[in-house]
């Protein structure tokens, strides 16, 4: 299995990249990746550094040339990036520099396709530590096209449109994260489709990256920026389709985003264990449904998932309520359940409850580590809600759910430090809650 859909036929001369000041064809681009590829060097590995879209895609590109694994730290800190090291050992690191220097000083070579084995590893994807220590999953190229395959099938499906289109993606996702990974990066490479290089962060600068290219465009996003987006005063360019992903999007605004944007949204379900295996609309169905071949079976700590192009079957973390047609609900995941008092909720249940009180823009709902205080294990909140003090929040919370599961302390914050996925790290937290001392 290798990249040949970015060169077959009339395919070599279309658009892959917009670098911000021209257009790159998929032609164009392979041969500098085969240039700079020869001129990297060698190692088993290399940490995939670079921030810039177009430096990212280059890299990744020219270490399947090189056969080299391309290494995705859960984030670009210091003690990731050491952790990342020190288990990969004589691994490189390729950022934005060296990757620039080498893909403009380079001679281009013929635009020939790297040829990757199906059962090579090709990525090394680190979860985000939402939920504790990152772990790595070794992605074999299989598993990263078969992945892609699906869908690159569920976009084309909802656009409409001809294989001969060319749709182009924005993206305000990263490319390291495996969803930034699966929709920004082998989408455009193996999907007949194109990429903006920049990673917009707010809505103003999605509204100009997305009036930088042309139609069909397809925004791929996160709850977080959607809501931002869907508040935006001005008016935005057309959207033919908008993907999100990251953390459950709720009805609500899948419905409001669809009315702004006039166009479809499609939310992913997915992991870092397994990329992406299930779809659905969220402004009008509820339920997931699972990409073809997928198999969902209850498994101790989570349900167990397998398909043709895993390399195995793989424990999800999260606890699926698997129908008859095969559609299935998200429970919650085996450490999102908490039992207070004899009594069990979810944290991602009590969080969208927190959320939905007006004047609430942002909050987290979760257990410390020294929870238990006494013989009673308790919960802590982190909320930002300008214009209300944490009573009143408290109270209004109370009025909805058991007052076992209110939040102890309910701390009142400017912001939350969200990742570039709009992920919480569970570190990050601990490290608020032990800011703001014992009695918190």
């Amino acid at each position: 299995m290798a990249l040949h859909p970015i060169l077959s036929g009339a395919q070599a001369d279309r658009p892959l990249l917009f670098t911000g000041s021209r257009v790159v064809t998929a032609a164009e681009f392979l041969s500098r990746a085969r240039a700079v590829a020869a001129r990297l060097p060698g190692a088993p590995s290399a940490l995939n550094l670079c921030e810039r879209r177009d430096a990212f895609i280059m890299a990744f590109v020219a270490m399947l040339y090189r056969q080299q694994v391309c290494l995705l730290p859960s984030s670009r800190t210091s003690a990731a990036i050491s952790e990342v090291k020190a288990e990969n050992p004589g691994a490189l690191a390729y950022d934005d520099h060296l990757i620039g220097e080498l893909t403009c000083a380079v001679e281009p070579r013929p635009a020939i396709a790297p040829q990757v084995p199906a059962q090579q590893v090709v990525a090394i994807g680190y979860t985000s530590g939402s939920t504790g220590a990152p772990s790595p999953h070794a992605k074999r190229w299989l598993s990263l096209a078969g992945a892609a395959a699906h869908n690159i099938a569920e976009v084309r499906g909802l656009l409409g449109d001809s294989s001969d289109c060319v749709p182009w993606i924005v993206a305000t996702v990263p490319p390291q994260h495996m969803y930034g990974m699966e929709m920004s990066v082998l989408m455009p490479l193996l999907g007949h489709m194109a990429i903006h290089a920049g990673r917009p962060l707010f809505p103003a600068d999605v509204s100009k990256a997305l009036d930088e290219v042309p139609p069909p465009r397809i925004l791929v996003s996160t709850p977080v920026h959607i809501r931002a987006l869907t508040e935006y005063p001005f008016t935005l360019p057309d959207v033919a389709l908008i993907i999100s992903a990251t953390a459950p999007l709720s009805p609500e605004l899948a419905r409001s985003a669809e009315q702004r944007f006039g166009a479809p949204l499609l939310e992913l379900f997915g992991a870092t264990e397994t990329c992406v295996i299930a779809a659905r609309q969220t402004a009008r169905e509820a339920t997931w449904r699972p990409y073809p071949g997928v198999d969902l079976r209850p498994a101790e700590g989570g349900t167990m998932a397998a398909a043709p192009w895993f390399a195995g079957p793989t424990l999800l973390p999260d606890s699926l309520l698997v129908r008859e047609d095969r559609r299935f609900l998200v429970e919650g995941r085996s450490a999102d359940v908490v039992e207070v008092a004899g009594k069990r909720a979810s944290l991602q249940d009590l969080t969208r409850r927190l959320i939905s009180i007006d004047g609430v823009s942002d909050a987290i709902v979760f257990q410390p580590d020294d929870a238990r205080r006494g013989g009673v294990r308790r919960l802590a909140a982190l909320v930002v809600a300008e214009g209300l003090n944490a009573g009143e929040i408290a109270c209004r919370l109370g009025a909805a759910v058991d007052p076992v599961f209110l939040p102890r302390p309910l701390l009142l914050v400017p912001r939350l430090p969200r990742n570039e996925l709009g992920k919480l790290s569970r570190s990050e937290l601990q490290r608020i809650l032990a800011d703001c001392g014992p009695e918190a």
